[in-house]
């Protein structure tokens, strides 16, 4: 733990003025309009996880399809979002943050549309896979640009963002199930993918009020576009100063360029040559983030998150809620306690670190997950009784497995993994996370009725939290404190050694010394 003791922040630098902390009130809401919109995206995904456990219900029966059938339906698309998040990264490096974002949303309007529209099975899947591809580049691009654009005192804040988005997503899907759950059979699993194609038109529109990502600009070799960003986005003049210098410096821009507003750079300015450098010759210290941030995003979906978000009308169903209506409106509850908790989680993320909140997540989780399968088990023995006490010790503990998961290791995985890559390997090392989060993803989904079929949904459970006691032990052993820390430092953190310029030095100081991680948003 020592070293992890030495990459605290500082945080005995005096406060700021109340002159000054007005000014960085000011320019923390330019950060946090930029993060709000770009995060935006993620309520795709949300949606269409929820929207997919009620719609389920009734396209089996309107299609004529089999529960098989009904399981790739809803698990395919996270296979079909690997397409688009290995092509978000490339993508990301060659137009830019912004236009990628843009483009996310575009193609998850056509899919939503299509499912809507879908007469059969096939033209479904048809739908299935291009809004896939939609939710693959909306999952990689919105942590990425945000690490990007937020200040580092308030980017664990910020970056949580797309998390809350997609928690706010869920919430819509299953507000839209319950909503459309009385029209006929044929017209209301169709309006619930349909109302799915309103988010991402306003939302192209909004994106392109936003600035680019500063950090992309500089690979650009647009200097004077991303210092004047980053005098917006950053809390104090000397701060942006020291950001942009940060930034040029992992571009490799000399210093005596530093008055120039655009600077020819031709090394890796668009994303070449970084496959090479992540997976065939990495050094120790990019090894070991690529490790931690596809560990974290394998732990975060085996742990079962998607089958109870995806499946909680079966878990409500076998938990003695017989009517549709009732298990429907039991999973809006589940939506806003998922929604509440997150929210929690954006204001501790940068007060009480990455770690305490992500250690403590992963153990609410396997103690839920024990709770729920152990409730299970015991009316799976009783099934000519009626056990109220059960079916309430079943339904607490759905509430408090998917609390537990957005006050923790939800929002982290994506803060983490977007935050922790060098620059020059950000944007396509954070797809390869993204990749790992959706296969698992997939395969979780694609299997929870076949697993609980085979081995019961109780043991289905307890398989579940043996993979988070695992996650747990990794998250403890393996991942450091980054809160406070710039992105720039990160590969140091990771034991990258990276040398500091005595430029850089200088102006941590003078930063330090303003009261840098005094925060108005999060302190």
């Amino acid at each position: 733990m020592d070293a992890y003791q030495r990459n605290q922040p500082n945080s005995s630098a005096p406060p700021p003025l109340p002159m000054e902390k007005a000014k960085k009130a000011t320019r923390n809401k330019y950060a946090f309009a930029c993060a709000m919109l770009a995060s935006m995206t993620s309520i795709l995904l949300g949606y269409d996880i929820a929207v997919m456990s009620g719609a389920a219900i009734f396209i089996k029966d309107d299609l004529k399809i089999n529960d098989t059938q009904i399981e790739i339906l809803a698990g395919i698309i996270n296979i079909y979002s690997l397409i688009g998040s290995i092509a978000a990264g490339r993508t990301s490096d060659w137009i830019g943050r912004r236009y990628t974002i843009v483009l996310a949303a575009a193609i998850f309007f056509v899919g939503a549309l299509l499912m809507g529209l879908a007469t059969n099975y096939a033209f479904l899947m048809v739908g299935r896979f291009v809004a896939g591809i939609g939710v693959g580049y909306a999952l990689m691009i919105a942590p990425v640009y945000t690490a990007e654009v937020a200040p580092a005192s308030s980017r664990g804040f910020l970056t949580s963002f797309p998390e809350v988005f997609i928690n706010a997503g869920v919430l819509l899907g299953y507000v839209s199930n319950f909503a459309f759950a009385k029209l006929p059979e044929w017209l209301s699993w169709r309006m619930m993918f349909c109302v799915g194609a309103v988010p991402p038109v306003f939302l192209a529109v909004g994106v392109l009020a936003m600035p680019e990502s500063p950090r992309w600009l500089v690979m650009q070799g647009r200097v004077g576009e991303a210092r004047r960003v980053l005098a917006k986005t950053s809390e104090t003049p000397d701060e942006a100063e020291l950001r942009l210098l940060e930034i040029k410096q992992a571009v490799g821009i000399p210093e005596a360029s530093a008055d120039q507003e655009i600077v020819a750079v031709t090394k890796n300015s668009h994303g070449e040559g970084v496959w090479k450098e992540l997976l065939i010759r990495p050094t120790p210290a990019v090894r070991r983030v690529l490790i931690a941030a596809l560990g974290l995003q394998f732990f975060q979906q085996a742990s079962g998150i998607d089958s109870v978000v995806l499946y909680s009308p079966r878990v409500f169903e076998k938990a003695g809620l017989k009517s549709n209506t009732n298990s429907l409106g039991a999973t809006v509850a589940v939506g806003f306690t998922k929604t509440i908790a997150i929210l929690v989680a954006t204001f501790f993320l940068d007060r009480v670190g990455r770690r305490p909140l992500l250690l403590a997540s992963a153990g609410g989780m396997v103690v839920s997950l024990i709770v729920l399968a152990s409730g299970l088990h015991i009316i799976d023995q009783h099934p000519d009784e009626k056990l109220t006490w059960a079916a309430a010790m079943c339904i607490t503990t759905v509430l408090t497995f998917v609390g537990s998961f957005s006050i923790g290791l939800g929002p982290i995985a994506w803060v983490y993994s977007s935050e922790i890559f060098p620059l020059r390997l950000r944007a396509q090392g954070a797809s390869l996370g993204t990749a790992m989060n959706r296969v698992i993803s997939g395969v979780i989904t694609m299997t929870f009725i076949s697993l609980y079929k085979a081995i019961s949904i109780a043991g289905s459970f307890f398989l579940y939290a043996g993979i988070a006691v695992l996650g747990w032990i990794f998250f403890y052993v393996f991942l450091p404190e980054t809160r406070g820390r710039s992105l720039e430092e990160m590969e140091e953190l990771f034991g990258g050694g990276v040398e500091e310029k005595e430029e850089g030095k200088e102006l941590r100081k003078v930063v330090a010394e303003n009261g840098r991680e005094s925060n108005p948003l999060t302190a």
